[in-house]
């Protein structure tokens, strides 16, 4: 076993390969270590998420240790079969000649040979019912492709490496394709949205020698009603249980809800939806088994903060905005805060009177009053808390929107109008332990450099001394081909790998940076994918996730690597 920092609360464990590394994973389920928060296994690595504060890097390695040792030793034991479940393929993929031809077989032997026994469902990754599936013919040690197609269609079903699997939406992808089947992988409508699960056994049948079961689910009958369940369509009425105690800190001056906030009826129209108005709260954390990463708010300090100033608890749904542009009209009594990047807000009543009013500080709105939220002076994305919060209907726990995942309530139309809930009195709310003042941040504008303390590894050791240097050396510059999944950064003199090979796919975390063979880096925001097939040099320390959050687009980057209290490697 091996043990690399990850992050400053999160350990990359490498084994020797899958089958020790499912152990292991098992191991965990069955006896969890006090501190752990998060597992996602992968091809042999498990990343291990934990609390520094529960937990030490060095206590958690012994601990981890010792049950790497159990799991090595039971990893071979006969476990019991999991469900099967059947995959008819139209072997039609344009990759197949070539893996032919790679194999030195006919194409009929690869379509037997990839349908002769059962796979197991290993692990998720990449998106929702992206199942990493093992076991297959020994032969199938399948390279991925050299250029990575920019659209792999819903349905592909492919092999890489050792391992094969079907793509449930249309995404990028670098695996070779052998056919398409019709099932779909995903679908929120389901009772299980995920067709394919880790443990499942997985047969795929020729579709040319077989006739698909009715029952079985078609991709074209399920889109509408799948599409439908992510959208997440707003309802009255609250979905969430904010009766139940959640971390927030009120100030003593807060007004009480009788004499400051909204009514039962109060609704928010969306005049102005501006370029981008997603709903975010603090993500869906445990939902590594079906390959969903957490998403959530990408800067949650100003989500907290704006919750705050509103009486909320803190991981209340909240607006993110890009670049402002938003327009909000209150319908009824409301309380609004305006926190993140620095944009000039204005207010215009119902009268046609108008007036600037400061964020980061609760607004109160009239029935009929204007809230314009300008374009940001400084920083990139603003956050919209309202008092009694958006009533918005979470998808799988939560009312983020996943942009990679496409899972959460859809983005803001204008015309739309939002429920406002029922405020909490203040003493349904307790202070959190360690809450973040309600100040505001100094936030970087486009032609500054931004300086963010980063975590070297897991794969540092994948890159040269020069590029190490390198990577702390230049300034990074922030490419407009930066969204919530990640930023992409240039620069001059691209980072060169001291290793060629492939990496199996492992776990990356939310401010992971990876390094594709371009040596132009990516840095992962919130909406990332669970697994990569790259190595990642280095990954931003948590206390400047928010930060990195606010940096727009034309600022460049340096990166400063902090020492953590990780214990050395014999």
């Amino acid at each position: 076993m091996r043990f690399m920092p990850a992050s400053d609360s999160a350990m990359l464990v490498e084994l020797d390969d899958l089958s020790h590394a499912m152990a292991l994973y098992r191991q965990l389920q069955a006896h969890p270590i006090h501190g752990v928060t998060e597992l996602v296994p992968a091809a042999r690595t498990v990343l291990v998420y934990y609390r520094p504060t529960a937990i030490s890097p060095a206590s958690l390695v012994e601990a981890l240790t010792e049950m790497g040792a159990a799991a090595a030793a039971h990893r071979h034991d006969d476990a019991e079969p999991g469900r099967l479940v059947e995959i008819p393929v139209h072997y039609n993929g344009e990759d197949l000649p070539e893996v032919a031809e790679y194999l030195g077989i006919s194409v009929k032997e690869v379509i037997a040979r990839h349908t002769e026994r059962p796979y197991l469902a290993a692990f998720a990754g990449f998106a929702p019912g992206f199942v990493y599936l093992a076991e297959g013919h020994p032969s199938f040690q399948i390279p991925r492709r050299k250029s990575p197609r920019t659209k792999v269609p819903a349905g592909s079903v492919a092999i890489a490496g050792d391992f094969s699997a079907v793509y449930p939406s249309d995404s990028p992808g670098g695996w070779q394709l052998l056919g398409v089947t019709d099932i779909p992988m995903w679908d929120l409508s389901r009772p299980e949205p995920a067709y394919v699960q880790p443990g499942f056994r997985v047969q795929f049948r020729d579709a040319a020698t077989i006739s698909v079961p009715a029952s079985i689910p078609n991709r074209q009958e399920t889109a509408g009603s799948a599409a439908t369940a992510a959208a997440g369509d707003t309802v009255p009425g609250n979905p969430r249980n904010h009766g139940e105690v959640c971390e927030a800190a009120v100030e003593a001056s807060m007004p009480d809800t009788a004499s400051f906030g909204p009514t039962e009826f109060a609704q928010i129209e969306f005049v102005r939806s501006g370029i981008q108005t997603l709903f975010q709260d603090a993500g869906r954390a445990g939902m590594a088994g079906l390959g969903i990463s957490p998403s959530g708010a990408l800067d949650a300090v100003a989500m907290r903060q704006a919750n705050r100033l509103v009486g909320n608890p803190v991981d209340a749904p909240v607006l993110e905005n890009v670049l402002g542009g938003l327009q909000l009209r209150s319908h009824g009594k409301t309380v609004l805060s305006v926190t993140g990047a620095d944009a000039p807000l204005s207010l215009r009543s119902a009268d046609g009177h108008q007036w600037l009013v400061p964020n980061h500080q609760g607004i109160a709105l009239d029935d009929g009053d204007l809230l314009t939220v300008g374009s940001p002076t400084r920083g990139i994305r603003c956050y919209i808390a309202v008092r009694g919060g958006w009533q918005v209907t979470p998808v799988l726990g939560s009312c983020a929107t996943d942009t990679l995942a496409r899972i959460g309530p859809p983005a803001v139309q204008t015309g739309t109008r939002i429920s406002v809930g029922t405020a909490l009195p203040r003493d349904a709310l307790r202070a959190a332990q360690l809450a973040e003042p309600d100040i505001k941040r100094a936030l970087p504008q486009a032609g500054e450099v931004v300086v963010l303390d980063v975590v070297l590894g897991p794969r540092n050791d994948w890159f040269t001394e020069e590029a190490i240097e390198d990577f702390t050396r230049q300034e990074w510059l922030v490419t407009p081909q930066s969204n919530r999944i990640g930023m992409r950064l240039e620069s001059e003199t691209p980072l060169t790998r001291a290793r060629l090979d492939e990496l199996p796919s492992e776990g990356t975390v939310t401010g992971a940076i990876q390094v594709p063979i371009s040596g132009q880096p990516v840095l992962f925001l919130a909406d990332h994918p669970l697994t990569g097939g790259y190595p990642v040099i280095a990954s931003v320390a948590s206390h400047h996730l928010a930060l990195a959050a606010q940096v727009p687009i034309g600022c460049r980057i340096r990166f400063n690597i902090i020492e953590t209290p990780f214990p050395a490697q014999g």
